[in-house]
């Protein structure tokens, strides 16, 4: 086991962190996460931990998985977080410890580009505009020098830009052995680097995807471990939901009709026919895509059953996907990659059989449409089953930890949701001085929340406290649209008071290039909705109000969260208080968590839902955020900027 006194040495005020590492303070709270883990380690079991922000909790886990010795699996929430955690956090802990361990970063094959499907669509040449041509060919030169071949490292190219569709591969449509690039694959690179790592850092989904796929009996793609950390992971149980149900898209036959038609271009030339049914079903699927115009938008597959469009243009995709499949198979036997696109268009069929197929009790069908793409998605209403058993029953040590795990130090909810009620919890205190260093303000008078007139009553309380602030304000909003309506108002507002606050909002620009501008501003009012409300981190003056337009309760219409209520309340359980409640506290923790992220901030978190101090729930919310003084009053906000200013 590793020693508490080596942990207490490294961590200590005269330790190596304080004298090789920029901006290190010593953290008592830190130090008592990182024994819970190294205990959690040694005993191989299961520790829920939550630290409060500003714990540290990063070097908290790395230094005993580190010290621990054998392999270690790091998961975080995004890869943009995988890419900091890889390139920044671990590389300053190794240097500091002056340990020579092997690491490597490994994602899922999506970010990397794929020499064979690159060049076939090259020689293709057909491209949605000139525009996707031409980024296809930078694609290609960066392939030709890359070492990782990480879509993330192509400089100059966004990563969401839709050529990349055109340089990757799925798991569907990959060759394996049998591609003429394999040696030369840099997905197999990836996983041959992290066969070969002491610690490799990864994200949920690609997690999930390996834990989907050892339920399916399939070929792990996350080698063996010791230890396994799960940062982030209040995002687990949603993200094991989408792993352990399954989707259908139009994006994927869109890519089948693409593959097969290429592939009998060049296999089946004979056989015109081929070429043609993948033709059609591209069709089909893009007007299965248009049956439900709406770009964003939910519905219970009852729903959308009903619309008569959507409902005979699947029937028609069906119908054309079963003859492109029956295409397929009678010439599979000429070429591998035909062989390759029938079982893809096998698998579509059995998936849209099931989507189609009776209602399971315990899962909840429904439809989704992104942009370009409409999904058939089947979830299970609960993971904690699948999840439980897969930890519980595990011989590795496994550590979950974020800063909203809780309600005020009660972990039944994620627990349960998780399937990991045996599990060892573990709750770690902010060592911020937040009663000093933060206010509450909940503004009187606003209108309910669900009425026409709350985000304009957001707007109105909200711009007194951003003249005393200067600025330097988060506006959070739960939905697109009150964020849109409230950048309006704000705009005439400020232009009416003559004040010059730069107003920014999500969807203008790359949320990065947002942030930059926000902080090298100094007075900037950035408005956000779901996207800003967790992985934001803005230290410093630039930032020193939050305001939070309302509890973040998720849509009771959402498909997935209405079977959820309904599968409690049939059980005879409390939907809101067992559910809806924790859920929304969860959130709003989050969003209250961008405001202090270091020992000298200081500023203002302004909530502007009146259920806070009308509704019984309200004091249960109030009491899992952070301890800091509460007022109704804006004198007294005005008072703590003017404090401000002369400290």
């Amino acid at each position: 086991m590793v020693a508490f006194t080596e942990l207490e040495k490294i961590f200590s005020s005269t330790g190596v962190f304080s004298s090789r590492l920029p901006n290190y303070r010593h953290r008592s709270q830190q130090l008592d996460m990182a024994k819970g883990i190294a205990e959690a380690q040694e005993a191989g079991g299961v520790l829920v931990a939550e630290a409060g922000t500003g714990t540290g909790k990063t070097l908290a886990y790395l230094v005993p998985a580190l010290l621990a010795g054998g392999k270690t699996i790091v998961s975080t929430g995004t890869k943009a977080l995988q890419d900091q955690l890889f390139r920044r956090d671990i590389p300053a802990v190794l240097e500091a410890l002056n340990m020579p361990v092997k690491t490597s970063l490994l994602k899922g094959r999506a970010n990397y580009v794929c020499q064979f499907h690159l060049q076939r669509n090259l020689a293709d040449g057909r491209f949605a505009s000139a525009e996707e041509a031409s980024v296809l060919h930078k694609i290609q030169r960066f392939a030709s020098t890359s070492h990782s071949g990480d879509r993330a490292e192509a400089t100059g190219i966004r990563e969401t830009h839709p050529a990349w569709q055109y340089a990757i591969s799925s798991r569907e449509n990959c060759l394996g052995g049998e591609c003429a690039h394999f040696r030369d694959c840099f997905v197999m690179k990836a996983r041959k680097e992290a066969l070969e790592a002491e610690l490799v850092v990864v994200n949920h989904h690609l997690f999930f995807a390996d834990l989907w796929l050892r339920d399916e009996g399939v070929a792990e793609l996350l080698p063996a471990s010791n230890h396994v950390i799960l940062d982030e992971a209040h995002q687990l149980a949603d993200t094991a939901a989408l792993f352990f149900g399954q989707t259908v898209t139009t994006g994927q036959m869109i890519d089948l009709a693409r593959d097969a038609r290429q592939t009998a271009l060049v296999h089946a030339k004979d056989t015109p026919g081929l070429a043609q049914a993948a033709e059609a079903l591209d069709k089909a699927a893009k007007n299965l895509r248009m049956s439900i115009p709406e770009m964003s938008l939910r519905l219970p597959a009852k729903l959308a059953q009903s619309r008569e469009d959507f409902a005979s243009a699947l029937e028609n995709t069906n119908r054309l996907l079963g003859e492109l499949a029956a295409g397929l198979k009678s010439q599979a036997e000429r070429a591998e990659e035909l062989a390759a696109c029938h079982a893809r268009a096998s698998e579509l069929i059995h998936r849209l059989e099931n989507w189609q197929g009776t209602e399971q009790a315990d899962w909840v069908r429904w439809v989704e449409t992104m942009g370009r793409t409409l999904a058939l998605h089947a979830t299970p209403l609960s993971v904690g089953k699948i999840f439980g058993e897969q930890v519980m029953q595990d011989n590795r040590s496994w550590v979950l930890t974020s800063a909203t795990l809780s309600l005020g130090g009660d972990f039944s909810h994620l627990l349960s949701r998780l399937g990991l009620e045996e599990a060892q919890t573990l709750c770690v205190d902010s060592p911020f001085d937040y009663p000093n260093q933060g206010l509450i303000y909940l503004p009187p008078g606003l209108p309910e929340p669900n009425t026409r007139e709350h985000t304009q009553a957001v707007v109105d309380a909200a711009l007194p406290v951003l003249e005393a602030s200067g600025g330097r304000a988060f506006m959070l909003f739960t939905s697109l649209r009150a964020m849109d309506n409230a950048r309006a108002m704000l705009a005439d507002a400020f232009k009416s008071r003559g004040l010059d606050f730069p107003v920014l909002a999500q969807g203008d620009e790359p949320k990065q290039v947002l942030l930059e501008r926000f902080q090298q501003s100094g007075r900037a009012v950035l408005l956000g909705s779901q996207s800003f409300w967790e992985g934001v981190d803005m230290p410093g003056e630039a930032l020193s109000v939050v305001v939070i337009d309302k509890l973040p309760f998720a849509p009771p219409d959402d498909p997935v969260v209405a079977a959820r209520i309904a599968r409690i309340s049939e059980a005879g359980g409390n939907s809101f208080m067992d559910y809806q409640l924790p859920e929304a506290v969860i959130s709003l923790k989050q969003g209250a968590g961008r405001l202090i992220r270091t020992e000298t901030d200081r500023g203002v978190l302004m909530l502007c839902d009146p259920r806070l101090m009308s509704k019984s729930y309200g004091r249960k919310v109030l009491d899992a955020l952070p301890p800091m003084k509460r007022s109704r009053k804006l004198d007294e906000v005005r008072e703590f900027f003017q404090t401000e200013v002369l400290v």
